[in-house]
Parts: C-alpha cells; sequence; structure tokens
C-alpha cells in the first residue's frame, strides 16, 4: 500500500499536464501512486496519460466513457487509489520539489492526522510566484493536532481540495464524495474540515496554482455558476444532519453571503442576462439559511443587508458608488502627484541658481539603500580627515537608522534632498544619482562602482539584450559624463570600465573602500559579529551569497542548503544571504542550522563573521579574498550564465578557489576537506595578488586625500606587500571550527 495516492483530473490541460506529472515522478519522496483521470477530454490529455502510465508502474490512467465534471473525475480517481492518504492535484499545477517529502515527515511528526493542511503559491505566466497571503495561519505553533474548533481561522484560508492531504480511511469511514458542478469544493472541503478529528498544518509551500492567462473554468461567463447555490444547498444539509456541527452554521452563513458577493461583483462569470435571477436566487438563499452569531466586518454590513433583502439595485447602486468613489480617490492622489512632483522641479531649477555649499558632501549607495559599501566608508573618513565638513546621507527612510549619528538623513524625492543635489560641492555615489541631476560648474562627482567587474556591464551590454533588460544605454552616457572621478580596485576594474563607461573622468587605481574593515578587524570585533548573526560558539559559518541570474524571471537558489547542512554535519551552519524559494524550506521556518541573511544591510559584515565563502560570479568574491579565507565556487550553471550575461575572463581557469559544477560535486568538496585544502590556498593566493593589489586598510584615505583635499604628491600612498598585510582574524575556537584558514 503507498503512503500517498496523488489523484489528478485532466480535462482540456494537455499543455500543462506533462509538467504537472513530472513534478509528482521527480519527487524525492517515491512511495506514492499517480492516478490520472482522463474526464473524457478532447484534447492530448488522454494520450499524455496513456503514455505516463507506460514509462511507469506507479502511474495509473483512467479514462472516463464521457465528461463529468470535476467532481465526479475526483470521485473515479478515488476509487482507484489505495494510498494511505489522498492528494488532489490538478492537471494545471504543479507540486513544488520534495513537497511531499515534506508532507510527509509533518503527518508522522503530528501522528498521522485525519487532514494535513499545506500551503501554495499562485505562478503567473511570466513566471512570478507569490506566496498565498494568510499563510500566517498555517503557523505549526501550539498542539501538533487539534479539532477545528480550536483554530476557526483555517476557514479564511482558500477552501480549495488541493491544499491538503486527507487520510483515506477517514474519508472512505465518513463517505466524502465530490458532487458535480462548478464549485465542487465548497461541500467537500467545509463538511471535512468541521468533521476531522484531528487537523495538522504544514507553513511550507507545497503547490504551485498556476494562474492562467485565459481557459480557466471558474473565470469563465456561463449560467453554470448559479451550481455554487446547489453546494451551499449540500453544506447546510450536512450540518443539519449532524447536530453537534450547528455552532458552525454562523459561520458557513456569513461564508456563504461573502461568496454569493464576490461572484455577483465579477464581471466576467455571469452572462448580464442572468445576473437579476442570480441576486433572487442569492436572497432567497439567504432567506432559508439566516443564521446571526458569526461576526461581519463593519464594511460588510450594508452588502450582507441588501443581498438579503433581495435589493438589488441599491446593491448595485452601492458597488458603483464604491468603484466612482475609488477611481476619485485615485485620480485625486495622482493629481496630487503631479502638483508634488512640478513643485520639487520648481525648487530644484531654484536651488540651482544658488551658490554652492563648498564644505556640504552628499553620499549614497545602493540605490538609495542604507549606509554601506565603499560610499560609507569614504563618508566616515571624510568626517575623520576633512575639517568642518557636512556630510549627508541619501536614503530611504526605513534605512535611516544606519546613518551615522552626526550625517544628516536625506529620504529620496524629497525638498530637502534635491536642494542637496544641487547645492553640494561633492556627490559621491556606486550607482547612479537621479536621471534629473544637472552636473553644475564646481560640483565633483566621485563614482566608487560596486565590487570588481567579472560579469559584463556598461555598454558592453549593447550586445546581450537579455542582461540589458530596456538599459537605456543614452541616459546611462550621459551620467557617465557627469563623473569627475572613478574609483577602481585593481588594473582589471581600471581597463574594463575605461571601456565600458567611456568619458573624460579620472580613473584612481586606489583599492576598493569598502574592503577596509578587512584590515582593521580585529578578533574580538568578529567575535562580537559572529554572536550577533547568532552562530553557534565553535561552528564553522558558511557565506552563501550567490548573484542575480539574468536569464531568470524567478529568481532561486541552485544549492538545496537543507541538504547542504545534512551532508556538512552539525558543526556547521550556513549564512544564506540568497532570494528564499517559493516552495518547501523557502516559505516556512528555516532550518535551526541556516541563518537567513538575506535582508542584512552589510554583507561586509556577513563576510568578516564567516570561515568560508560560496559563491558564483558574484562580484563579492573579490572582496572576499581580503581575508585569505576559503572559497568555493558552485558554478551549475556556467554555460547558460555566460550566455545570457558574459564574463571578463574564464572564472573557471582563474578562480579564487575550489570548483564544483554541481551540488554533488560541492558535498564531496566539503566532505574531504578539499575546500581548505592547500590547493585552495594557492588559487586564493594568486588572486588576491591579481586583484587586491592596493586593499590594504587605507582605500578611503587615499581617495579622501585626494578627491577632497586635493592632494597629490605622495599619492597614493605606499602600499605594503601581500605578505606584510594583516587582514581580520577569526577569534579563537575550540573544537570544529578551530582549524578552518589555512
Amino acid at each position: 500500500m503507498p503512503r500517498f495516492s496523488v489523484i489528478v483530473p485532466a480535462f482540456r490541460v494537455q499543455a500543462y499536464l506533462h509538467a504537472c506529472l513530472d513534478s509528482v515522478l521527480a519527487q524525492s519522496f517515491k512511495d506514492y501512486e499517480i492516478v490520472v483521470v482522463d474526464d473524457c477530454s478532447p484534447d492530448a490529455c488522454g494520450p499524455i496519460a496513456d503514455e505516463y502510465a507506460r514509462r511507469d508502474p506507479r502511474v495509473t490512467a483512467l479514462h472516463l466513457p464521457r465528461n463529468t465534471g470535476l467532481g465526479p473525475a475526483r470521485n473515479a480517481g478515488m476509487g482507484r487509489a489505495a494510498g494511505d492518504y489522498l492528494i488532489f492535484l490538478d492537471g494545471d499545477d504543479t507540486l513544488l520539489p520534495d513537497a511531499l517529502q515534506t508532507i510527509a515527515d509533518r503527518i508522522d511528526a503530528t501522528g498521522e492526522p485525519d487532514v494535513l493542511m499545506y500551503d501554495y503559491a499562485r505562478t503567473y505566466w511570466t513566471g512570478r510566484s507569490v506566496r498565498n497571503v494568510l499563510a500566517a495561519h498555517l503557523d505549526e505553533g501550539g498542539p501538533a493536532r487539534f479539532r477545528l474548533t480550536d483554530r476557526p481561522e483555517l476557514l479564511r484560508l482558500l477552501m480549495v481540495v488541493w491544499n491538503k492531504a486527507y487520510r483515506r480511511a477517514f474519508i472512505e469511514a465518513e463517505g466524502f464524495t465530490f458532487p458535480p458542478g462548478y464549485y465542487e469544493d465548497t461541500p467537500w472541503t467545509y463538511p471535512v474540515l468541521m468533521s476531522a478529528g484531528s487537523i495538522a498544518v504544514l507553513d511550507a509551500v507545497c503547490v504551485s496554482y498556476r494562474q492562467r492567462r485565459r481557459g480557466n473554468i471558474l473565470s469563465t461567463t456561463s449560467e453554470k455558476h448559479f451550481d455554487v447555490f446547489d453546494q451551499y444547498d449540500r453544506v447546510f444539509a450536512f450540518i443539519d444532519a449532524r447536530p453537534e456541527l450547528a455552532l458552525w452554521r454562523p459561520v458557513m452563513f456569513r461564508r456563504m453571503l461573502d461568496h454569493y458577493s464576490a461572484l455577483f461583483a465579477s464581471r466576467d462569470r455571469l452572462p448580464h442576462h442572468s445576473r437579476a435571477a442570480f441576486f433572487r436566487r442569492a436572497a432567497a438563499s439567504c432567506r432559508r439559511y439566516r443564521t446571526p452569531g458569526a461576526p461581519v466586518p463593519r464594511r460588510a454590513l450594508l452588502r450582507h443587508g441588501l443581498l438579503r433583502l433581495g435589493a438589488r439595485r441599491t446593491y448595485q447602486a452601492l458597488s458603483g458608488a464604491q468603484r466612482l468613489g475609488g477611481r476619485l480617490r485615485r485620480g485625486s492622489a495622482a493629481v496630487r502627484r503631479a502638483v508634488r512632483g512640478a513643485a520639487l522641479r520648481a525648487h530644484y531649477r531654484t536651488q540651482l541658481r544658488l551658490p554652492l555649499r563648498s564644505r556640504d558632501a552628499v553620499f549614497t549607495a545602493r540605490g538609495g539603500g542604507g549606509y554601506t559599501g565603499s560610499p560609507a566608508a569614504i563618508e566616515a573618513k571624510v568626517r575623520e580627515l576633512v575639517p568642518g565638513v557636512r556630510t549627508a546621507w541619501i536614503c530611504r527612510p526605513v534605512d535611516a537608522h544606519t546613518v551615522p549619528t552626526g550625517t544628516r538623513h536625506l529620504a529620496p524625492g524629497t525638498f530637502a534632498h534635491w536642494t542637496a543635489l544641487a547645492r553640494s560641492a561633492y556627490l559621491v555615489n556606486d550607482a547612479a544619482f537621479d536621471p534629473g541631476l544637472v552636473k553644475r560648474r564646481g560640483q565633483v562627482l566621485l563614482q566608487t562602482h560596486e565590487g570588481t567587474p567579472l560579469r559584463t556591464v556598461g555598454t558592453d551590454l549593447l550586445d546581450r539584450p537579455a542582461a540589458a533588460r530596456g538599459t537605456d544605454f543614452e541616459q546611462l552616457l550621459r551620467s557617465v559624463d557627469t563623473w569627475d572621478f572613478s574609483l577602481s580596485a585593481n588594473p582589471h576594474s581600471t581597463l574594463v570600465r575605461e571601456r565600458a563607461y567611456p568619458s573624460a573622468y579620472l580613473t584612481l587605481e586606489y583599492g576598493s573602500p569598502r574592503n577596509d574593515v578587512y584590515h582593521r578587524t580585529g578578533p574580538a570585533d568578529v567575535a562580537r559579529l559572529r554572536e550577533t548573526l547568532g552562530i553557534p560558539a565553535g561552528s564553522t559559518a558558511l557565506l552563501y551569497a550567490p548573484t542575480h541570474r539574468d536569464y531568470r524571471r524567478v529568481q532561486r537558489p541552485d544549492l538545496d542548503l537543507e541538504r547542504l547542512v545534512r551532508v556538512l554535519g552539525p558543526q556547521f551552519v550556513v549564512l544564506a544571504r540568497a532570494p528564499r524559494p517559493a516552495g518547501p524550506g523557502g516559505h516556512r521556518a528555516p532550518h535551526p542550522r541556516i541563518i537567513d541573511v538575506h535582508g542584512h544591510r552589510s554583507v561586509e559584515t556577513l563576510a568578516l563573521a564567516s570561515d568560508a565563502l560560496i559563491t558564483d560570479y558574484a562580484s563579492l568574491m573579490f572582496d572576499y579574498v581580503n581575508l585569505d579565507r576559503p572559497v568555493v565556487l558552485h558554478l551549475a550553471d556556467i554555460e547558460a550564465y555566460e550566455a545570457a550575461r558574459g564574463t571578463y575572463f574564464d572564472i573557471t581557469t582563474f578562480p579564487p578557489g575550489i570548483v564544483a559544477r554541481d551540488q554533488d560535486e560541492l558535498f564531496d568538496i566539503f566532505a574531504t576537506d578539499h575546500w581548505r585544502g592547500s590547493r585552495s590556498a594557492q588559487l586564493r593566493a594568486a588572486f588576491r595578488a591579481r586583484f587586491c593589489p592596493y586593499d590594504d586598510g587605507y582605500a578611503a584615505e587615499r581617495v579622501v586625500r585626494r578627491v577632497f583635499l586635493g592632494e597629490t604628491d605622495g599619492l597614493p600612498l605606499p602600499v605594503p606587500s601581500a605578505a606584510r598585510r594583516t587582514p581580520a582574524a577569526l577569534p579563537a575556537q575550540d573544537g570544529a571550527g578551530a582549524s578552518v584558514k589555512n
């Protein structure tokens, strides 16, 4: 007997059925069967089911002699099912990787409940994936198993059949089946949840719910939407037959009102000529089943009252007034934005006519992010070395707390922000200022850039449209023409950028100020950083920091971090600076040895706190080697990355550490200690010599002396040899994490 029976009804989903079935067959958990029910589909669903049944004995293809609809097709699938648990999956949806293993683990951990509820993500045709907004109701805290009366808020979740696993013995004992018609989920899910002796929840996305542009049955215009009345008749008949369920009658009444209101408000479901009849049926149904008691939000009271009274014209007038009010509010907001924009432009033009403030300097980083990067290192050194300077930092209000005391915070798009851009003598950025910036005579603009370029940048992207993504190259060059100085960390960066950003600026090949911290931080400070991040004492911390993929609409990590920490053992933790996947493990409580640092503002802090780096094409590798700690490259998609973005040299022939081409190879590198062996140290030393010739802890000082103090004699300051530099050391540790460095 298999653990799961996955029942897949199929009708006019030939374009999606392969992906659906493949998502099940690719699961790491193998104890299941698939029952594909061809509901007399006029397309190729039947042959596709037969093809999979021939290829894999776990797949059964069931062909119905006539089209019966989704509910009866599911019933037919249940009749063939033999698994301990039933899982329903629509033919155009998919299971996420490891979903069945995650579900099985939770069922075992909660003592085999009658129903396990899990989460889903809506996946759009563009590739965008959005998790269920009510996912907080699936919090796994509290009792592992419970009755619906203990957590009635679960009824707020989408009442569909495919976000739950059902114990087959419970379903058969209760005699649950699906009715015919639209909205067949309604008289299944409510009775099942009300009757279940035990329910458990799983806070993980297990299903990708495809949002089709066209062809979704419930989005079609049809009088079959009237089936909703029969479905609620069945729900209330079920409650009336079981007196112990009477407490749910007020809740179901309110849910019914909300459902009817939503259907009537939808303009693409009911034919125009049938809308009045639908409203009459809804009003009659409301009068029949009216049961006061369930709380109703204030905004819905009037709508529910009009529906019960059958006051269709008043209801429509109210809905029309609400829509008109919404449009007026949106229009008013647009007018206010336009007026404010015009006022800001006029203010900026006025400020441009006023004298420059020779002691004012404005800094910003990463498009208005917090206080970080080379601009932050330079700003701090300016306050230290330049008397009387007034510095300001442009960042979003949410990041204002990162700005040091004594440095003015400027919110983007404010009058103060535009005043500073117009009047300050010095402008420092690692990206681009607002396109509306007018560079004044006497202003000095320093472009610090974000790291050493491995991937293609600037005008070199002209022949790479997938990576350029609609870049306005004329605007790019106008911005480049405002630069007075371009900061470079090494000769490679100088050569690349003077070609990719052609203009008359002066390159300062002084090193990277954001790397100064790697040479000025002591072991005690590193220990405090590790403690702040929650790294257990004695652990080896691996920083996982992949870069953006231009060829993907949806960013997802290529490395299974939970599997990595299982392979490495309890002495390792992972600092995950990567987008969390829309799947099991991505939208649930993370593994206790995976620390999510995706939103951490300072990558320098993360680097200092870690024992080694796992990355791919990120420029962080050029900075990280300053620490003389191991680097491992995971290049599973290098061909695709090269084709879409391109690189300036072959990183596989000149890497900063050991290279893995797939997950298994990476796991083996760590299992054999190859990641921190002598070959790793040799590669790192050669990489550091080429790309970090000036990084010694004084790059920011060299920049400030040249740009802000006008010093040229004796610059650049002498740089000690690599052998004489002292990068930040890890604190002494006992146990497994003690001998990470070579």
